[in-house]
């Protein structure tokens, strides 16, 4: 079977199509056929060995995918062969064929595409463990959304407009924002052109932002915390922008907020029949409409370097789609 792989760690344009041997499951595994993978900003620092997860050389990237159960291994129930199926894996997922443990999987329904079920895991799986685990969301809340357009961002755009709250979504572009808008916020904020902290100020009447979902980090961070309404959430997703932010405790204090980590992996680790439960409850919101997985673009196995590049560039809008 084709894969993707790293066999060094010189980042995406490293990686090469190769010929490996197909898996056959153990006990308690599945074998899958892989119909797409989903691209994460995760793989351009995994491709360079800079991720918290290093796997063993070699490996293939993206960690998400949806297909087709091939194979079941001994003791595996609830699955049947040509099922169809999606999971987060971790990596691994940029090949023809994937084994998987079958507690992970994910059955997808009718009316959800591949290409759309291979990109929810991450970015609505975090967005659920982020607003209703993490961040405690309450119906009639107010959500700032940062780095609104990107894949996370979008996601949580959706999940928090399906848990009954209202969402500001901020980014730095017109462009970017209409499709935040398209995808259900209430509330735009271009904040290359509007100071985030007086901004936010000004669409919550003063009040400021119950939750605050920030998938950019940098110094947008402690503008928004600024803005934070008292007993607010600041929710750590993620640093797209490159830089930690070293926030000052005082504010924790003087508006009795929260800063919150959210670290999704590692809860799927811990707890991944929750995880498996809420990608099931967006999957059912995909079916009936409620929401519309962004697919920026899907590209071919053999492109998915130049794929992660664009990811690299942080020119990428929703999810980028390798289709195997």
């Amino acid at each position: 079977m084709k894969a993707a792989l790293v066999t060094t760690l010189g980042g995406p344009e490293a990686l090469t199509i190769e010929e490996i041997e197909a898996p056959k499951p153990g006990p308690g595994e599945v074998v899958v056929r892989v119909r797409a993978a989903g691209l994460n900003f995760f793989d351009t620092l995994i491709t360079r060995g800079k991720y918290q997860y290093k796997p063993a050389l070699p490996f293939s990237p993206a960690g998400e995918m949806a297909g087709e159960v091939s194979a079941l291994g001994e003791g595996v129930t609830g699955f049947e062969v040509g099922e169809r199926v999606c999971a987060y894996l971790g990596w691994g997922c940029a090949r023809e064929q994937v084994v998987a443990k079958a507690n992970l999987l994910i059955k997808v329904p009718d009316g959800v595409s591949d290409e759309a079920a291979a990109g929810v895991n991450v970015t609505y799986g975090t967005a659920m463990h982020g607003l209703e685990d993490r961040g405690r969301l309450k119906a009639g809340e107010t959500v700032a959304v940062l780095g609104a357009s990107g894949g996370a961002g979008l996601a949580a755009v959706e999940v928090v407009k399906q848990l009954g709250a209202r969402v500001i979504a901020v980014a730095s572009s017109a462009e970017k924002l209409a499709i935040c808008r398209q995808h259900g916020a209430d509330e735009l904020l271009n904040y290359a052109e509007t100071d985030l902290k007086q901004g936010l100020r000004d669409l919550t009447g003063g009040k400021g932002v119950d939750v605050v979902y920030d998938c950019v980090g940098g110094p947008h961070a402690e503008a928004a915390l600024r803005a934070m309404a008292w007993q607010g959430r600041l929710l750590v997703i993620g640093f797209a922008a490159g830089e930690i932010p070293k926030l000052p405790a005082n504010l924790l204090l003087l508006r009795g907020c929260d800063a919150v980590g959210v670290f999704w992996g590692e809860a799927v680790n811990r707890d991944p029949a929750r995880h498996v439960a809420g990608i099931g409850k967006v999957l059912a919101w995909t079916a009936a409409g409620k929401l519309t997985p962004h697919i920026h673009k899907c590209v071919q196995l053999a492109e998915i370097g130049a794929a992660i590049g664009m990811l690299d560039k942080r020119s990428v809008s929703g999810k980028l789609i390798v289709t195997v």
